[in-house]
C-alpha cells in the first residue's frame, strides 16, 4: 500500500494517490476508498485496478488538514493503508482509521 502526494504550485490543495498492490488485493473484485474526504460514501471513490492488479485513485484534498479514511473490499472487508501518516481510533467498533495529512 502506498500513499503519493503531489502539492500544486497554488498551496491550497493536494493530490494524493491512494495505490493498493496486488497482493494486499489477491481475489478482490472492488475497492472503495472510504473517508471523511467522501462522507464515508461506499460508492464516491472507486479505486481503478490497471492489468498488474494494483487498485488505485487519485483526490483531491485541502491542505492543512488530516483526513481519516479505509478502504472496503468487496464491500464487506475493512482494511487501513500500510503507509497511512497515522492511526487514529474509529468511533464504530473496535477499529482504527488510517489518516493521511496533507
Amino acid at each position: 500500500m502506498a500513499l503519493y502526494k503531489s502539492y500544486p504550485k497554488n498551496g491550497e490543495t493536494c493530490k494524493v494517490t491512494f495505490e493498493l498492490p496486488a497482493e494486499a488485493t489477491k481475489g478482490v473484485k472492488k475497492v472503495a476508498l472510504v473517508g471523511d474526504f467522501n462522507n464515508w460514501n461506499h460508492d464516491a471513490t472507486i479505486l481503478a485496478r490497471n492489468k498488474e492488479g494494483l487498485f488505485s485513485a487519485t483526490v483531491v484534498l485541502k491542505q492543512g488538514h488530516e483526513y481519516q479514511f479505509r478502504y472496503l473490499m468487496d464491500d464487506s472487508r475493512w482494511e487501513n493503508d500500510w503507509a497511512a501518516d497515522k492511526y487514529l481510533p474509529s468511533t464504530y467498533g473496535n477499529a482504527d482509521n488510517s489518516v493521511v495529512i496533507v
